[in-house]
């Protein structure tokens, strides 16, 4: 699915379809999985109409057994091994935010 034409609302709400599909094919009932989360019926409702918190997708997924399917919706940042070897075994903890110079009217193409 290409969800980038998607508005964020649409997105949220294929994402909640989605949810929803897979407790489905678990044959696990909202109540069910609103209790085994210990979240409320309502927090799910909302999850699965699309207008879910981060912190409720998390155990959502977890109890349908999806977990691991994170992986797949943002993969690890792979490191190459010159850039490893560059880095000394050290972390990224900042972007560097490269600054792009503020053209004047002097240098402007006009």
């Amino acid at each position: 699915m290409d969800f980038f034409p998607l508005s964020d609302k649409a997105i949220a709400e294929e994402l909640g379809r989605r949810i929803q599909g897979l407790r489905l094919r678990k044959n696990i009932t909202q109540q069910a999985l609103a209790e085994a989360t210990t979240l409320s019926l309502n927090t799910i409702k909302s999850l699965e109409s699309g207008r879910g918190k981060l912190s409720t997708l998390i155990p959502v997924l977890r109890e349908l057994g999806a977990l691991d399917q994170l992986d797949n919706f943002i993969p690890p940042a792979a490191i190459s091994p010159l850039q490893l070897a560059k880095m000394q075994g050290k972390t990224r903890e900042r972007a560097s935010g490269k600054r792009q110079r503020p053209t004047t009217e002097d240098e402007s193409s006009w």
